[in-house]
């Protein structure tokens, strides 16, 4: 898990300016390791053309052996064929999704200390911790927890698969995996790049 998610991209076609699928095969090409597909906010796809989009980019991440995630759309599993999908604490219940979904990764965003305590972490793969520093692609983003909270997360738990998620761009990375964060999780310092390889080779 810690390989998949070391450069770990999210992105929807309201965080482009571009084609999404262009940006996507760019994205591989330069070296991401996982991709969520996350449609929503303002300006996001609904209903046939989100599906529609989430198939093209599902087919993309494919063909080139990238793992493929959904954000908190528990039916999208299923249609698109995912192999993962990432939920926050006010989405679809971990255990439930474990009893339904068997052979999938699951993430888990985790945020402090209150939020760790009731969360059952056995059960997911991976946890996303933040947002780290601001940001400006979550409309509804939690205040920031910097990477003190990447520390403590670490320190209780050395064996877990930790994702920083917020604000990370080629220039904080480093102090994300310092913190002991096994990977970093990137939308708009991606997708508002002007060179995406040499956006995720600093990463």
């Amino acid at each position: 898990m810690q390989e998949h998610i070391r450069k770990y991209f999210i992105m929807g076609s309201q965080d482009c300016d571009r084609v999404p699928e262009v940006i996507l095969e760019e994205a591989i090409a330069a070296g991401i390791t996982a991709f969520q597909f996350r449609e929503k906010g303002v300006g996001s796809l609904s209903g046939d053309a989100k599906i529609s989009l989430g198939k093209k980019l599902r087919k993309i991440c494919r063909d080139h052996d990238v793992p493929f995630f959904v954000n908190d759309e528990v039916e999208l599993v299923e249609i698109l064929e995912a192999d993962g999908i990432h939920v926050g604490q006010d989405d679809a219940d971990v255990e439930e999704l474990r009893r339904k979904f068997s052979d999938i990764f699951i993430g888990l965003s985790i945020s402090n200390e209150e939020e760790l305590e009731k969360s059952p972490v056995h059960l997911v793969d991976y946890v996303g911790a933040g947002p780290v520093f601001s940001t400006s692609s979550k409309a509804d983003a939690k205040k920031p927890v910097g990477v003190e909270w990447i520390q403590s997360l670490r320190a209780k738990h050395s064996e877990l698969p930790i994702v920083g998620i917020g604000g990370i761009d080629e220039t904080n990375a480093h102090e994300v995996i310092q913190a002991g964060a096994d990977g970093v999780a990137i939308i708009s310092a991606i997708t508002k790049s002007d060179d995406i390889e040499k956006t995720v080779k600093k990463l």
